[in-house]
């Protein structure tokens, strides 16, 4: 009975550790599916800025649709504002925060940097590792 009682004991220690890992990694697959929802809108700024030497201001500039119609099971929309800056605005399964991609022009093609908003943001621990620093 006391073995059957310390393997109890045992599994349980196990799993109040690997649960919250557990949320946290679930977080961040939903964090990765804005992500991918924005490729197509980074690929369009990124044809914009080729084609007028000036970054977008809004989706209907680049051609994509409204921002809430890209949209996923944990993201609301996806947003192409003032300098190019995509905001990626998730729903409440992700804290109801965002997530900002920002394009940089250097020597002749576009880089990205992902950042988290200070006000709003996602929480650090649920964001690629290249957003937590800026």
């Amino acid at each position: 009975m006391i073995e059957l009682m310390i393997v109890v004991a045992i599994v349980g220690v196990l799993a109040a550790i690997a649960l919250p890992a557990y949320q946290d990694y679930a977080l961040r697959a939903r964090v990765s599916e804005g992500l991918r929802l924005s490729m197509e809108a980074r690929d369009m700024v990124t044809e914009f800025y080729g084609t007028n030497s000036r970054w977008p201001d809004s989706n209907e500039a680049v051609g994509l649709v409204e921002p809430e119609k890209i949209a996923g099971n944990s993201v609301s929309s996806v947003t192409v504002g003032s300098a190019g800056i995509i905001t990626i605005r998730f729903n409440s399964r992700v804290q109801d925060g965002s997530l900002l991609l920002q394009p940089e022009a250097a020597s002749g093609s576009i880089r990205w940097s992902c950042r988290i908003p200070s006000s709003g943001g996602l929480s650090p621990r649920h964001v690629p590792a290249e957003c937590r620093g800026s």
